[in-house]
């Protein structure tokens, strides 16, 4: 069978459909996969994956006209083949309309489930899969009723790899929302734990902001610093690394799916919802009475203000995940 797989962004949500991918391939499914320019090489990683379909919607939608021809060649490799099944996965009417375009049968969540109800109505079946598990169990959910399948117990992203491993640590300190990042006072401190037990901490960035952050951590002693990264050479630097920690990001994600050993750091997140999966992958999550709010702005918290080498600790859920109960976490890991 040869589907189209909708599921254009984010990095996180493009790496939670990887075990699904792998678990309809077992089934005799091979895809096609309509992902985000930014994440292509990612999907294209999956051995299941034939044909990676790049849409750059995030860059077309604020130059419409301007990126006509770029339209029109994306529109041309979508209604390229007929396929058996096209599924989005991502339901959102975003995606739905872009599965409308392509030629086949379409499936998705069905309305009651579906992140954005309207999209359900573009697709020729709806399937009910719960909330209020984690993500990649609804998708693995979703494949399964979609091609007719049980998902095997083991959760294999496809992308695992293994060989040998350097001694460092990636600490992963970007994310989006204020209140995911982990205090910068924190990683410094945490820094210095690795670099104690022999280990070279190493940081990087992807935008300003993170690279004025990096820079700070990157101050202590035994700490390395890198230059921003194309994600194919981030990745590959992710699979090499010892150990990776994180707070909730995409890129914490993709380490864990990649089989790095990888401990990500939940404060407002949900780890039930969204924590890190992978064969050598755990999670901390914070633990004051309104964690996990999932809200991007801290306005939960009632308890008394955390203090930090001298600085507050913002989000304080934080304050729960003190560097030395972060590092004695990561050792179990290594």
């Amino acid at each position: 069978m040869h589907a189209l797989l909708i599921k254009m962004s984010s990095l996180g949500d493009v790496v939670h459909a990887l075990p699904a991918v792998t678990d309809a391939a077992a089934a005799g499914v091979r895809f096609d996969w309509v992902v985000e320019e930014a994440f292509a090489d990612i999907a294209a990683m999956h051995p299941a994956v034939d044909r990676v379909i790049p849409i750059a919607w995030r860059r077309w939608r604020k130059a419409l006209r301007a990126s006509n021809g770029e339209l029109k060649t994306f529109f041309s490799a979508l209604r390229n083949l007929e396929y058996d099944v096209v599924l989005d996965s991502q339901g959102l009417i975003k995606s739905a309309v872009v599965a409308r375009l392509a030629r086949g049968p379409r499936e998705g969540f069905a309305h009651t489930v579906a992140r954005e109800p309207w999209a359900a109505f573009a697709y020729r079946q709806g399937h009910r899969v719960p909330t209020g598990q984690h993500a990649i169990d609804r998708q693995r959910q979703l494949f399964a009723s979609v091609f007719g399948y049980t998902p095997a117990d083991a959760c294999v992203s496809g992308l695992e790899q293994g060989g040998a491993r350097k001694r460092e640590v990636m600490l992963l300190h970007g994310t989006t929302w204020d209140t995911k990042h982990y205090p910068e006072t924190m990683w410094r401190a945490l820094a210095q734990s690795v670099v104690a037990s022999g280990y070279t901490p190493v940081v990087t960035w992807g935008n300003d902001e993170e690279k004025a952050r990096a820079g700070r951590i990157a101050e202590m002693p035994g700490v390395r610093l890198v230059d921003r990264l194309p994600l194919a050479e981030l990745t590959r630097q992710l699979a090499q690394v010892a150990l990776v920690i994180g707070v909730d990001s995409g890129l914490m994600h993709l380490s864990a799916a990649l089989g790095t050993p990888t401990l990500g750091l939940y404060g407002p997140t949900d780890a039930h919802l969204t924590g890190c999966r992978g064969a050598r992958a755990e999670v901390l999550q914070a633990q004051t009475p309104c964690s996990p709010c999932v809200d991007k702005r801290c306005r939960r918290y009632a308890g008394e203000p955390v203090q930090f080498a001298g600085a507050e600790v913002m989000p304080p859920c934080f304050g729960t995940l003190q560097p030395d109960r972060v590092w004695q976490a990561a050792q179990a890991l290594l």
